[in-house]
């Protein structure tokens, strides 16, 4: 078991949001949400359900599903597979915040992806909003981001060598600079 933990660690990369700090802004008019659609499918559910549950944890409350996001993240996933290999897309001038994940050597479910960003919470220190050192603790305050209300996420499979990227967006974004996330 510890071998097989110590296996996935070494095949699990992970980043933190790669999105600019932003200033602190009003809300879009109409509260920048986007309109009903169909319920998400399963790996959807799973992704919401995850996120939620770790926001639940922090008394944050749950985001709402976005079709429109989860299809900028599936472009963006597909791009990265298709043209540059599976690396990390460059999220920098994203007006969504965003996490990404690259696994190689197996499948990464959803929830699995979202846990992976989760675990940074050991890292993170509220009171003084803080990481400890040596640490990344941006993709966790992403999912957590109080004011983030909208996700969208996807992941594409790279055969060329068996490994996967997971990205998900979040609107609005989060990890404002000299903001806590809840």
């Amino acid at each position: 078991m510890v071998k097989m933990l110590s296996t996935f660690a070494a095949l699990v990369l992970l980043v933190t949001c790669q999105c600019s700090a932003q200033a602190a802004s009003p809300a879009p008019a109409g509260g920048g949400s986007t309109p009903a659609a169909a319920p998400p499918s399963n790996a959807s559910q799973e992704y919401l359900e995850a996120h939620n549950q770790a926001r639940a944890e922090v008394g944050v409350g749950p985001l709402q599903w976005s079709p429109s996001l989860a299809k900028s993240a599936s472009l963006t996933a597909r791009l990265q597979r298709d043209k540059h290999n599976c690396s990390f897309a460059n999220l920098a001038n994203s007006k969504y915040g965003g996490n990404q994940l690259w696994a190689g050597g197996f499948a990464m479910t959803p929830r699995a992806a979202v846990e992976t960003w989760v675990a940074e919470k050991k890292f993170y220190t509220y009171e003084n909003n803080s990481c400890a050192p040596d640490h990344r603790c941006g993709v966790y305050t992403q999912v957590v981001w109080k004011k983030s209300a909208e996700l969208g996420c996807a992941a594409a499979a790279c055969p060329k060598d068996q490994s996967s990227l997971t990205i998900c967006f979040y609107n609005p974004p989060g990890n404002v600079v000299g903001e806590k996330p809840y």
